[in-house]
């Protein structure tokens, strides 16, 4: 993802803007342990109340390692789930299993999600990566794809897929080689640009949603984990990232589509035999339906809470600080320790109380962190950077997020800033979803603050 630091910074005493730029974008993950990102990650777990991803692997590779389990993991969006998650995969990998982890929003149209579109997705995922396993015939799934390829009319070639013959679906024409995700692919690719076709592939799995679970369970997770098992691995885990950004329209039928998959479908999320864990969006925690949510899940979701830079009284909190501080620094100086790093702040701004002041602005949160640091480099275009500067960024940051909100949203944002709480009301779900209200922990306790930039806005000072 990275180039290499010594491309992108040349001189530790020497600041390259341009590079210092790049690195500070913001939809940039860090991929952690690849010898390059890791400079650049900051461990924020002391002021997370624990870390999650240390608990989530011992969950699965020493409490349950050879039993499936499933986890929901949110959190703001941009808050460093993707990093964490990555994170995970490492750690995983480190005990010997195999891991699949893949963006969903490249498998699905965010906008227009079934149980049976994850479904595919986490099948094809796997199937790729078994590209040293051969299985058994997967006759129940070659059935269920030679049926929604001919309800979609789709035609394939002999390299993808053997039509006449029902048992030849998911075999690539070298050597025979187990291949699901071919034909897997050829649907998806189809569905995804077509709403027609992915309307008519619903229609056709919906009746159809057990015996594509039974498929996937019998004819490609368990043997998959047998055979991995005998080369040595201590089992299988799918790792769904970026599922938290389905968007909440409503379906035909006037269900709020997250709340359709995680509540009304999530038991067949639950009965995938391996690992798995998926990300879930954070405003289906003040869902009406969250009871229901946890009922149709083992355990109730893991939230990555967001970065404290204040208490809820208002006092700065130190240790946040500090460290949103450091996620700053390592990216102008990657090579030098942390305390080195302090030394040389002035390098980058004006001063001192101009990197507080911009860690305050970002409420905690990374990708607004680093939203707002790239632009105010490519504003300044110079360094040190002004605080003047940083204030004329910030207003029109504020301006942009103002235009949106309704007259109601504000009177709910008014509450929130007294309150430091929020209720089930629909109307907080979209504050959340749209990070104008940031949520935090104090020790166990959650408590829930309006997002600092639009806490100056004179809506809110009256």
């Amino acid at each position: 993802m990275f180039e290499k630091l010594g491309d992108r910074i040349t001189n530790v005493m020497t600041i390259d803007l341009r590079k210092f730029y790049q690195i500070t974008n913001p939809s940039k993950t860090l991929f952690v342990n690849n010898g390059v990102d890791d400079k650049l990650y900051i461990d924020f777990s002391s002021v997370r109340g624990g870390d999650i991803i240390c608990k989530l692997k011992d969950k699965i590779s020493f409490w349950q390692p050879d039993e499936p389990t499933c986890t929901l993991f949110t959190g703001h969006i941009g808050c460093g789930k993707s990093t964490e998650l990555l994170r995970l995969q490492a750690e995983l990998e480190k005990a010997d299993f195999h891991v699949v982890y893949f963006e969903s929003s490249e498998d699905l149209v965010t906008t227009d999600v079934d149980i049976a579109d994850v479904m595919l997705a986490i099948a094809r995922r796997v199937s790729q990566s078994l590209d040293k396993i051969t299985l058994a015939e997967p006759k129940k799934f070659n059935e269920l794809l030679q049926g929604a390829l001919r309800v979609l009319n789709a035609e394939v070639t002999s390299a993808e897929l053997k039509v006449p013959g029902v048992g030849d679906v998911g075999f690539s024409s070298e050597k025979d080689k187990f291949s699901l995700s071919l034909g897997i692919g050829k649907i998806t690719t189809k569905t995804k640009s077509d709403p027609t076709s992915r309307e008519k592939l619903n229609q056709f799995l919906a009746p159809q949603k057990v015996n594509l679970l039974e498929a996937i369970n019998q004819e490609l997770l368990e043997p998959a984990i047998a055979k991995l098992k005998q080369q040595g691995k201590a089992g299988l885990v799918v790792i769904v990232d970026n599922l938290d950004r389905i968007d909440n329209r409503v379906k035909a039928w006037g269900r709020p589509q997250q709340e359709y998959l995680f509540v009304d479908q999530g038991e067949f999320m639950t009965k995938l035999n391996c690992h798995v864990v998926y990300t879930m969006p954070l405003s289906l925690k003040f869902s009406n339906d969250y009871g229901m949510l946890t009922q149709r899940f083992p355990e109730d979701p893991k939230v990555l809470p967001m970065v404290p830079v204040k208490f809820p009284d208002g006092l700065v909190h130190a240790q946040g600080m500090e460290l949103m501080q450091d996620m700053v620094l390592a990216r102008a100086f990657p090579e030098l320790t942390a305390a080195e790093r302090r030394n040389k702040i002035t390098e980058i701004f004006d001063s001192v109380a101009t990197l507080e002041r911009l860690c305050l602005m970002s409420g905690g949160h990374m990708r607004d962190l680093l939203r707002l640091l790239n632009s105010l480099i490519q504003e300044e275009m110079k360094l040190p950077l002004r605080r003047e500067t940083l204030e004329k960024v910030i207003r029109e940051r504020r301006n942009e997020m103002m235009m949106p909100i309704s007259q109601k949203e504000w009177q709910l944002l008014r509450d929130v800033k007294q309150s430091k709480t929020v209720s089930d009301d629909d109307g907080y779900q979209k504050l959340i979803r749209s990070r104008f209200v940031f949520e935090y922990r104090d020790g166990d306790k959650p408590w829930f603050d309006v997002n600092p930039i639009l806490g100056e806005a004179t809506e809110l000072l009256s």
